[in-house]
């Protein structure tokens, strides 16, 4: 069993305030696995701007959010979010935790089969093809609804731990993160599914008949609808009138003005080794693991930036943030006029059957290896200069 199946398939009266600090981690997780994934595609767009950068970023940068308030909710009850080390380790099946164990995702260029896992990911229940709704498939929003149900489940628990409080931070009254803090009139678990039912429409909708949020977020289109807005190529427009949005009508909601595709970096999907095979084949191989590693070790401090935040003092939060907010303008500067515009050589992809016997098919189907290809963002976690996964 996975975390997420072993979480949800406890008895929900056993799902106590422990289990609700392991899940809270694992929700950190999950919303932190989607940055690098949706950030790979963002990164490869040669222009950097217009409808398809914007709609991916507002969707990157909503995730981080989302990743904030879990972090948040996890400390109100006195646990302590683990951020620095996270590294989903991609390609793999699903996300960490076993969320969407059937997927395969991995990071790559943007392409159709991308924006089609995007819209997995995001999906709401009432779209998803009948075997995924199963109560025991483990979708994201599953999961959050088992949060918001053991948080109503341990209500007491729940009130005494808030009351407590622990060592880690709040983190955001003035960045976009929805913090949990005592005030007069406030019921911390009211509070604490408030932040559920966020991270919830803002990913799907609203639920069953709708992929928009609710008026208090200005009915904003759910990532689920900006994905396919993309995959579709036109605006959405939404479901006939007098009708809401089902499995069989969906695909007719997005005929409104076109989005044109844009032009994208064919980077090469990134293999299970980072390109370790790739760049020992690569007669420039030394200069661009160099430039990769320059990538990565931007985005172990940006990660360590944002434990810090949650984790260090308070006094030093300001400039933490600050830091990470630098280093996350480093990894479009460190990415896109560096390692993307190296070519790797025809002859190396002409071996890559050869060499990923394993990754070749998801590599084939998430790379255009009938033009030229690029290296790509790998999203490393890095100790003392060099990687920490093998």
């Amino acid at each position: 069993m996975t975390a997420i199946t072993e979480q949800t398939a406890l008895d929900a009266g056993r799902r106590d305030i422990a289990w609700l600090r392991r899940a809270l981690q694992t929700a950190v997780e999950v919303e932190h696995a989607t940055l690098p994934l949706y950030a790979s595609a963002m990164l490869c767009l040669e222009v950097q701007n217009y409808v398809t950068y914007n709609a991916i970023r507002s969707v990157l940068m909503e995730e981080m959010v989302h990743m904030g308030i879990a972090a948040n909710m996890l400390a109100a009850i006195g646990g302590t979010p683990r951020i620095a080390s996270l590294d989903p380790h991609y390609p793999r099946r699903g996300l960490p935790g076993g969320a969407e164990s059937d997927l395969e995702l991995v990071l790559a260029t943007l392409s159709n089969r991308q924006l089609e896992s995007f819209m997995r990911l995001e999906a709401p229940q009432f779209l998803l093809g009948k075997p995924y709704r199963d109560e025991r498939y483990p979708t994201i929003g599953r999961f959050y609804q088992a949060i918001r149900a053991a948080i109503k489940g341990s209500a007491e628990q729940v009130r005494d731990a808030f009351k407590a409080g622990g060592p880690a931070n709040q983190v955001g009254d003035n960045i976009g993160f929805t913090t949990f803090t005592s005030a007069r009139g406030t019921d911390p678990v009211e509070m604490l599914c408030a932040g559920i039912d966020e991270i919830l429409e803002q990913g799907e909708g609203t639920g069953s008949g709708s992929i928009e949020a609710d008026a208090i977020y200005q009915h904003e289109e759910s990532h689920y609808a900006k994905f396919a807005e993309l995959r579709h190529g036109r605006r959405y427009s939404g479901p006939p009138s007098g009708t809401v949005v089902t499995a069989r009508n969906v695909d007719r909601c997005f005929a409104g003005a076109a989005i044109d595709w844009p032009v994208v970096i064919n980077t090469l999907a990134v293999p299970s080794d980072g390109y370790k095979a790739v760049l020992a084949e690569d007669p420039a191989g030394a200069d661009a693991e160099r430039e990769l590693a320059v990538f990565d070790a931007a985005y172990t401090k940006v990660l360590a930036g944002l434990d810090a935040l949650w984790n260090g003092p308070m006094a030093a939060q300001w400039p933490t943030f600050g830091k990470a907010v630098t280093g996350m303008m480093e990894l479009r500067v460190t990415s896109c006029f560096t390692f993307m515009r190296r070519q790797i050589p025809p002859a190396v992809v002409a071996r890559l059957p050869e060499l990923y016997p394993v990754d070749f098919d998801l590599l084939a189907s998430r790379t255009d290896l009938s033009q030229p290809v690029f290296y790509g963002p790998r999203f490393a976690v890095t100790a003392t200069g060099g990687l920490l996964r093998t």
